[in-house]
């Protein structure tokens, strides 16, 4: 017995004098090949300089001749050949012509598989919840923001019919892009433990076909738009003042306005600009491989700003890339639109008559859009009798 627990604690104590020593062993004891440092900082996520391997895929000028042992592999071995495949250093030849057949290792996906199902996952959905309560809360702070003094009972046109049908274009096919996008980001985590695989899969198949479809209609609902409107949302100076005045959300006081006020123009600038951006993103995703953009990019970036972003890119890379910027662009997007359509809807009496049947109080649009009306009284499309002393004297 006691022979036994001897050996057990030699045998202890040289495992313990193993492991230190490889803990402790520098690449020069190894003849260039990885260390227990390279593992462990590898396993714990950690960026490591792995020169040391790519670079390793063999030596042509080592290379034997084809007569002797091995010449065939040109003085490769055959780790040498699975780090060629891994960094794609190696000159494959394949059947199939595609941008990435000739891709067989990636093992960057396992890092955007992380972020896709961790942060953007967690921060993207937490951004929501957290919009939505916050709207609730100021509602009830806040209450309803009214017309002062009671509607006027007459209207006044705010958008002609093909604005709305640009608008409602626009809207709806937003809506159903972020559902069936939420759908397929986050289906799997929530659905799967309550409704099953075998419904998910009914449900993510048919998301992912409206998802692919309807955003041609969210384009062109963006495009329309645009040119509708982008003149009436050019920054001016009386933008300072509405944010001065709180827009009369926080207040009483109704800043002046034109057709659109300061906020209308931040949303609209900021459906254009990520709009656009998403749009970009979404045409790659829909045709894989075939649009690639972060390259490209990533080099004026790098150009401008002195950043150090990739500029050789896998087409794999290009298109988990263009996945996660498709995603944050989507969520910063909804977040804005549930605010827009708390405003325009119980966030504000009247409002969404705008873009209901296109006809607003008389009274509704002096107060919120004063220097607006004040161009419709000019050009003769306000109604005989519906001034505002006429208003407050009945």
């Amino acid at each position: 017995m006691t022979q036994t627990i001897g050996a057990l604690l030699i045998a202890l104590f040289s495992m313990t004098v193993g492991l230190s020593h490889a803990n402790e062993t520098t690449r020069e004891s190894t003849g260039g090949a990885q260390t227990m440092q390279d593992i462990m900082a590898r396993q714990a996520g950690q960026q490591i300089d792995d020169s040391f391997r790519r670079d390793a895929t063999g030596n042509p000028d080592a290379a034997k001749q084809i007569t002797e042992q091995l010449g065939v592999l040109g003085g490769v071995s055959d780790s040498e050949v699975f780090r060629g495949i891994r960094y794609s250093d190696l000159d494959i030849k394949v059947s199939n012509s595609g941008p990435a057949a000739d891709i067989l290792v990636q093992d960057g996906g396992m890092r955007w598989l992380e972020l896709r199902q961790g942060p953007l996952a967690i921060y993207g959905g937490g951004a929501l919840l957290g919009i939505i309560g916050l709207l609730v809360f100021f509602y009830f702070a806040r209450g309803r923001i009214m017309i002062d003094g009671g509607p006027a009972g007459t209207t006044i046109e705010r958008f002609k019919a093909v604005e709305r049908f640009g608008h409602w274009v626009l809207a709806s096919s937003f809506v159903l892009l972020g559902l069936t996008g939420l759908l397929t980001l986050l289906g799997r985590q929530l659905l799967i433990p309550v409704i099953g695989h075998e419904a998910f899969s009914t449900l993510a198949i048919g998301s992912k076909w409206i998802h692919n479809n309807v955003a041609w209609a969210f384009m062109l609902g963006l495009f329309m738009t645009f040119f509708m409107w982008v003149w009436h949302n050019i920054p001016n100076k009386l933008d300072l003042v509405w944010f001065a005045k709180g827009g009369g959300i926080f207040g009483k006081e109704h800043p002046p306005a034109k057709k659109f006020n300061a906020g209308q123009k931040i949303i609209f600038w900021t459906v254009m600009v990520l709009g656009f951006s998403v749009s970009l993103s979404g045409i790659s995703l829909l045709f894989p491989f075939e649009y690639p953009m972060f390259a490209k990019t990533f080099a004026i970036m790098n150009s401008v700003f002195g950043s150090s972003f990739p500029t050789e890119l896998l087409p794999h890379e290009e298109m988990q890339y263009a996945q996660i910027w498709h995603a944050i662009v989507a969520f910063v997007m909804m977040v804005a639109i549930i605010a827009h359509i708390y405003i325009g809807s119980v966030g504000m009496e009247g409002a969404f008559d705008a873009m209901g049947n296109g006809q607003v109080d008389l009274e509704w649009a002096r107060q919120h859009h004063s220097l607006w009306v004040a161009e419709e009284e000019a050009k003769g499309k306000i109604p005989a009798g519906s001034s505002l002393s006429a208003h407050h004297g009945k």
